[in-house]
């Protein structure tokens, strides 16, 4: 997309256009990875003054996902927020879960709202998470790598998707995944006919019996701000038939090896391609890759 393509959606935005239903125009009706990024990238910024704003209920939201999470019983060492945005949730979480965890990582489709979760967790005095771009149904993270994977209606806008976003998270994860989403089986005509006409998921539930997942708990959530959008918990065991110690659980999302923080930059040796790091913001996505054979040679002997 050209950078007055990107302009002209910039304006239809400050008109206050929804971005995903104005980049349908034309008689398109699935909801691409471009249309989400661009949707989101452009609203970074936004989802913390909200939260300022109603600092109560983040609270409170919190609290009650944390409350989720420490029933759980299971040891773990490693939580992931899929789709961590400006890390509104993840900020305000990491801090109630008891014991906390050693790693924390998060990613999102845009660099820009991963840029002011950077800003937003150190503001928050979260220490080292590891925040980077990454994308939902194509996470460059090694199988069943980190111990619990959750969301915060961040699989919301992938209406039609619902399977292909289960099997990918349920990869990651090792021991549980946590969904909070769209709470469609649950909500009344008007919440529905909402997330219809925005393309919101509406087969979660479905999608993971039909998947054979073990879902443990499953039900509407405690806390929500917008009756019109009430979210859903739904709480999935994981048992890996296999796992693998690692040293990294970052993974090239083109060729699938793994990872290494090398010269400044993700670099993977047997697939020979480099990730940059753009002011603080691993970039993960598959179309971020470089080709580099020569990476690690060394250019000082020139």
């Amino acid at each position: 997309m050209d950078t007055n393509s990107l302009q002209t959606i910039q304006k239809a935005y400050r008109r206050g256009e929804n971005i995903v239903q104005y980049l349908k125009k034309g008689n398109r009706s699935e909801t691409t990875t471009e249309m989400v990024m661009i949707s989101y990238d452009l609203q970074s910024g936004s989802y913390i003054k909200q939260a300022q704003k109603t600092s109560a209920f983040h609270e409170r939201y919190t609290k009650a996902i944390a409350s989720v999470i420490n029933r759980l019983g299971v040891s773990y060492d490693s939580i992931l927020e899929a789709g961590v945005g400006e890390a509104t949730t993840l900020a305000h979480l990491v801090p109630k879960l008891r014991p906390a965890p050693k790693k924390v990582y998060g990613f999102d489709l845009s660099w820009s709202r991963v840029r002011y979760g950077i800003a937003y967790t150190k503001k928050r005095k979260v220490h080292g998470a590891s925040l980077f771009t990454g994308d939902l149904f194509n996470i460059p993270l090694a199988d069943h790598s980190i111990d619990i994977v959750y969301t915060s209606h961040s699989i919301e806008p992938n209406g039609g998707r619902e399977k292909e976003a289960l099997q990918e998270l349920a990869r990651v994860a090792k021991k549980y995944l946590v969904l909070l989403e769209p709470a469609y089986e649950f909500a009344g005509n008007k919440a529905r006919q909402r997330m219809q006409k925005h393309g919101y998921v509406r087969t979660l539930y479905a999608s993971a019996l039909s998947l054979s997942l073990n879902v443990v708990e499953h039900r509407l959530f405690d806390e929500y701000l917008n009756p019109l959008n009430p979210t859903g918990l739904m709480v999935i065991k994981i048992s890996p038939k296999k796992t693998h110690n690692i040293k990294t659980p970052f993974l090239c999302p083109v060729t699938k090896t793994p990872l290494e923080l090398v010269k400044g930059a993700y670099f993977s040796r047997e697939g020979l391609l480099a990730y940059p790091i753009v002011d603080g913001v691993p970039c993960l996505l598959k179309d971020n890759g470089i080709i580099a054979t020569h990476f690690t040679d060394n250019f000082s002997t020139i």
